[in-house]
């Protein structure tokens, strides 16, 4: 096993532990709760907030990773038989052989899984400016005043809220005519007004001209809807998409081909255009997910070592946006139903006639079940909510395993509990929820 890979800086564990799911997402935790002092959502209780000390806050999310990264990374390897770990980066000199520092190692099969680090724009200006990516900006220890953030989906826009809810202006970039264009419309339209509630400017249809800098200041001008606007802040994040780390793999010698977007082909069992070499994980381009990462890992090994033949259903895996309310998703979309000749059904449902929603004070958020109208098949679930994130799982196997809307109409759920809303959904196709009482089956 060689670890390392095109990127500077790289150390065990990957992005996820070290500057990716694990360090954003106990910042954001940490935004969250500001934000819960500011909103004084509960009568009777004392919001006092005293002063941030975000270097404090840093020094805490840095220990929380360094203990991670031992316990789940290192403490495992060291307890694997018949692994081994070389620190370092490897590159191919034949299909059969790669190269790990001065080291040549023959193999009849090899996984590669080297990850996928930010993609930078190329654009007018951008070798004389110092700007933020994920990494430099999990690693600051002081709050700029001002911060325009490049990209408007997963990445950019938790980030985006992440620092607004820590007094920072932030401007965020959106090439496209909304936020998360992938996402349903409802899902982009709610998600735009959260995050405009808490100070962040959304300013979409903004195609990058150039950067520039001039003194303690940054610039980004832009074409907003064909007129040249410039945009200044302290500090620019780029949150544009990401690029595969294949640079310094040498894959011309071993026969693997990148495809249209320059990440590793490969094929359903994840073997690339070399029969003997697989590829997993990030390196192979969109969905980039730790888990998925994971599972194609164990289903590469095993159609290496098995002979299995296993496939992965991209259908299946679920994704979310860590912002609060959080955004997540399985399945399919209602425009990528109609496009393949489905008769859709769709009935977006409001969290707001959810009674947990009430009682915990916070009824922002929809769900969007998409259905084929004529099997009540559920093809896509949608939601935005509090804890979507933990929310969306009764929908991944939903779609998994071709449940029906009735099906889960006839499954009891615990009240009160926001799950409750996907029943809900569900009930919406046939009647209107807010004249429902409470455990209505």
């Amino acid at each position: 096993m060689v670890g390392g890979n095109a990127t500077k800086g790289a150390v065990l564990g990957g992005t996820c532990i070290n500057v990716g799911c694990v360090p954003s997402k106990r910042l954001i935790t940490v935004s969250t709760f500001v934000e819960e002092l500011r909103k004084r959502r509960y009568a009777g209780l004392d919001y006092t907030i005293g002063k941030l000390d975000y270097a404090k806050i840093i020094r805490d999310k840095n220990e929380i990773v360094d203990d991670l990264r031992a316990e789940k990374y290192k403490n495992v390897l060291e307890g694997m038989e018949n692994v081994t770990f070389m620190n370092g980066t490897g590159m191919f000199m034949d299909a059969n052989t790669v190269m790990a520092g001065t080291k040549e190692i023959r193999s009849k099969h090899v996984l590669i899984a080297t990850g996928a680090r930010t993609m930078i724009p190329q654009i007018r200006g951008i070798e004389k400016v110092d700007y933020l990516t994920n990494e430099e900006a999990l690693s600051m220890d002081k709050l700029p005043e001002s911060l325009i953030v490049v990209g408007g989906r997963a990445l950019g826009l938790e980030f985006a809220q992440l620092f607004a809810r820590l007094g920072v202006k932030v401007t965020l970039l959106q090439r496209s005519e909304r936020i998360i264009p992938n996402w349903e419309p409802e899902m982009s339209l709610y998600l735009t007004k959260y995050m405009k509630d808490v100070g962040v400017d959304i300013v979409t249809n903004a195609n990058l001209v150039g950067v520039g800098s001039s003194g303690g200041s940054k610039s980004i001008t832009a074409r907003v809807k064909e007129t040249e606007t410039v945009f200044d802040a302290e500090e620019i994040l780029f949150a544009t998409g990401r690029t595969a780390n294949v640079e310094k793999l040498n894959l011309d010698v071993a026969g693997v081909r990148l495809n249209e977007r320059n990440f590793i082909k490969v094929d359903k069992t994840l073997k690339t255009t070399a029969g003997n070499i697989y590829a997993a994980g990030d390196v192979t381009g969109e969905p980039m997910l730790e888990t998925l990462a994971a599972k194609e890992g164990n289903i590469a090994t095993s159609n290496i070592f098995e002979d299995a033949n296993r496939v992965i259903n991209l259908n299946e895996v679920p994704s979310a946006i860590f912002t609060y309310p959080e955004a997540a998703m399985v399945g399919l979309t209602e425009e990528q139903v109609v496009k393949r000749g489905v008769k859709c059904g769709c009935s977006p449902f409001e969290f707001k006639y959810v009674a947990k929603a009430a009682i915990i004070g916070d009824e922002r958020g929809l769900a969007k079940i998409v259905i084929n109208r004529e099997t009540k098949r559920i093809l896509g679930v949608h939601i935005l909510a509090p804890h979507a994130a933990d929310l969306i799982h009764e929908g991944v196997l939903a779609v998994k395993f071709g449940l029906t809307i009735d099906d889960i109409i006839d499954t009891v759920h615990i009240f009160p509990t926001l799950s409750e809303g996907f029943k809900l959904a569900a009930q919406s196709f046939y009647s209107d929820v807010s004249k429902l009482s409470c455990c209505t089956v």
